[in-house]
């Protein structure tokens, strides 16, 4: 008989402190987890900009948390949201796209320009998925179309994962994230774990173990509708119609702010009867006797010929009596207490939240993301357990709520998910809600990671490279001409009708997963098909990560006998789960790369600005977006004809968000514009983001580097790169 999830339990729990442990030590090596910046979005349309901008470039010192802790950096111009103000804490906020155990381990490590966050958390707020059965297709809206994307394969691995053994796979996921958040905790710091009926019992007694049952404060119950349509005719259950949302802290030094609800008018007409005729001011009669005399401690004292414990010293009660506070109903009985109802805070709240309602489909707040939460219900959980200025990181940020509440409340936030469409939304929402500047950030050696998980930790990119070469089909050249292991060779013959038999020789090179494929590593490819082994009639080099402007690069080198495609990214997650490269040969695709173009910038003088400031204008216009080949994405057949329908079409409409760095540092991508579907400051279009910017920027002498950056609507990016002359 199978073992019962009580009896699974403990061995979910150790191997999950296991797990972490590893994460732990890992974060100690030479070879930890990073974050890869990929841009600094600045949403404000004003100076303000600018005026970051240079307060960064100017930024020569850096504060560590420890207090009077401080060292210099020695580039005069540090990135750009790694560095610090003079007078303030070195932090952006972030937005970081990948798994979030990796973005948790990358965060508590920390690196030669960002401190570690280990116990620097203030609040960790979480919304897991609850149900294995739930729906998580993407709807994506076109002109004159609709598809349904299912999940990336990375987000179908990762959620298959989770629930391959149902719960126990589930509480297995989430164990080592639990352990690895309270890490991140400082001492003071919350966790607000928010579930439902299918897992919360269970993952309640996870966060016993590993947070301490004595740091439990609250299983709150959020109704988060007034009915629900599974308690109808012949249901064998009750409507559920709540939420539970488990709050540990993690010492029992964490900061809880009280929070208080307006009093019911019931209870005011009740308790506060009394009303003042001059000044309208409601007002109860409270009484002024100790309770419990001198056993609790009270003064015992005359005043006014009353004798008896008192509530309050004789000099308060003497102070009570000068503000006409203290009254009495009839000549010689006792002294009461007139307190006014707009002194009182309200009630103080409790563990039963009723008031705050479920996002309604016509409510501006909604982003049409399936498991988005209200506002109010972060706000409020932000506000118990957070100070301005305080750190709030959401590991499943989804929507964003998390992210928005934070920066409406003047906290400062960490916000990651897994899922591109999620990371758009969010980057929209914030950027529409006029935020601070943040990173767009993504997990640096994403596939080093899942090679290690896959091959082993003491894998070896050479081993990588042949796995890959082996799955297009190439063979490996010999070691003497290939110490990396990275090359491999597809001959072929074509037979004409005259039976004469015609050889055909290919070098293929398989990139590095740790680097971006870029102009150099093209040059390199290049040389090698000429010159190496008596040289090749053309050669492919298959790539994981690509510099943005790879499709500008290929293009200048205008080379036919050179090809350039794209390594399927879950090719790590297929691998594992096929169970070796036997099983997946001849199921891999490589695609091809997406691309943008542009027409030639217009550079302006603008002349007799208000503040006096040189200033000009950038006019750029796109002009083509070439999707990456439509077999890469996740749709069945008949969406896929939709999707080759509006991409030959109209191709710009495919772009969901579009962005224009005017200073362009080759490094980190500081979009000072943008636009994006849906937002209608620019057009009222909300299905086209406008295809022409007009950027407003100080006056730049010399040549110009102007970078422009799309996002389509799948989450794949492209960018052209401009060098501007003088104006």
């Amino acid at each position: 008989m199978p073992k019962s999830l009580l009896e699974q339990l403990p061995e979910i729990v150790a191997n999950g402190r296991k797990e972490a442990e590893k994460i732990l030590e890992g974060i100690e090596s030479r070879h930890r987890v990073s974050l890869q910046t990929r841009e600094v979005v600045l949403p404000a349309k004003d100076s303000a900009v600018h005026d970051w901008v240079t307060a960064q470039k100017r930024a020569v010192q850096r504060e560590v948390f420890a207090p009077g802790q401080t060292r210099l950096i020695e580039s005069p111009q540090p990135m750009l949201g790694e560095t610090t103000f003079v007078d303030g804490p070195p932090w952006t906020n972030r937005l970081i796209y990948g798994d979030n155990l990796l973005a948790m381990a990358a965060l508590l490590a920390g690196d030669d320009t960002t401190p570690s966050l280990r116990g620097k958390v203030d609040l960790i707020y979480i919304d897991p998925p609850f149900d294995s059965k739930a729906d998580y297709r993407t709807k994506v809206t076109l002109p004159g179309m609709e598809l349904e994307q299912k999940p990336t394969v990375i987000e179908q691995f990762a959620y298959s994962d989770t629930w391959s053994d149902g719960t126990a796979s589930y509480l297995a996921m989430i164990t080592p994230r639990l352990i690895l958040m309270r890490e991140l905790l400082a001492d003071t710091g919350s966790i607000y774990v928010h579930l439902d009926w299918h897992v919360g019992h269970y993952v309640k007694l996870v966060l016993d173990e590993l947070y301490g049952k004595d740091n439990f404060r609250n299983e709150i119950i959020w109704k988060r509708t007034a009915s629900h349509s599974d308690s109808g005719q012949g249901a064998e259950h009750l409507g559920r119609q709540h939420d539970v949302i488990y709050w540990y802290a993690k010492t029992e030094r964490a900061l809880v702010n009280q929070i208080y609800e307006p009093y019911s008018q019931e209870y005011i007409d009740s308790a506060y009867k009394h009303v003042e005729a001059d000044t309208g001011r409601r007002y109860q009669l409270d009484n002024t006797s100790g309770p419990g005399g001198s056993q609790k401690g009270n003064p015992y004292y005359e005043f006014k010929g009353a004798k008896k414990y008192w509530r309050y010293s004789k000099e308060r009660i003497e102070k009570l009596f000068s503000e006409g506070r203290l009254v009495q109903s009839k000549t010689g009985t006792d002294w009461r207490y007139k307190r006014y109802l707009d002194e009182m805070p309200g009630v103080p709240l409790q563990s039963l939240w009723l008031d705050i309602s479920p996002l309604q489909s016509q409510n501006a707040e909604r982003t049409d993301y399936a498991t988005q939460k209200p506002g109010r219900l972060l706000e409020r959980i932000i506000s118990i357990s957070t100070n301005e200025n305080s750190i709030v990181a959401d590991f499943n940020g989804g929507s964003g709520t998390t992210a928005a509440a934070a920066e409406k409340l003047g906290r400062r936030w960490i916000t990651t998910d897994l899922g591109k469409p999620a990371c758009m939304i969010m980057r929209k929402r914030l950027i529409d809600q006029d935020a601070k500047p943040f990173l767009y950030q993504a997990i640096g050696d994403y596939q080093v990671e899942a090679a290690k998980a896959t091959l082993g930790r003491d894998f070896r990119i050479g081993d990588l490279s042949t796995i890959v070469l082996s799955l297009y089909g190439a063979l490996p050249l010999p070691p003497d001409v290939n110490p990396q292991r990275n090359l491999g060779q597809i001959a072929s013959i074509d037979i004409s009708g005259a039976g004469s038999r015609k050889g055909s020789k290919t070098l293929v090179l398989a990139d590095s997963p740790n680097k971006l494929t870029g102009a150099a590593t093209l040059k390199k490819a290049v040389a090698q098909r000429d010159n190496l082994m008596g040289g090749w009639d053309r050669v492919v080099v298959l790539g994981w990560n690509f510099e943005p402007s790879i499709g500008e690069t290929i293009t200048a080198l205008n080379d036919s006998r050179l090809e350039v495609l794209v390594i399927p990214p879950d090719l790590m997650d297929r691998l594992k789960k096929k169970g070796g490269i036997d099983k997946l040969r001849g199921q891999v695709r490589f695609s091809s790369l997406q691309y943008l173009t542009i027409h030639p910038i217009e550079r302006k003088a603008v002349a007799n600005t208000p503040d006096g400031a040189a200033q000009e204008t950038l006019t750029v216009k796109l002009k083509n977006y070439v999707l990456l080949s439509p077999e890469a994405i996740n749709l069945d057949d008949a969406n896929r004809v939709k999707l080759q329908a509006i991409a030959n079409q109209e191709p710009l409409a495919l772009i969901e968000y579009w962005a224009v760095d005017p200073d362009y540092d080759g490094k980190v991508f500081r979009s000072v514009w943008q636009d994006y579907r849906g937002n209608t400051a620019n057009d009222e279009d909300a299905l086209r983001v406008v295809t022409q910017a007009v950027v407003t920027t100080p006056t730049k002498h010399g040549p110009r580097r102007v970078c422009v950056r799309v996002v389509d609507v799948f989450g794949f990016e492209a960018e052209v790169v401009t060098i501007l002359g003088a104006v």
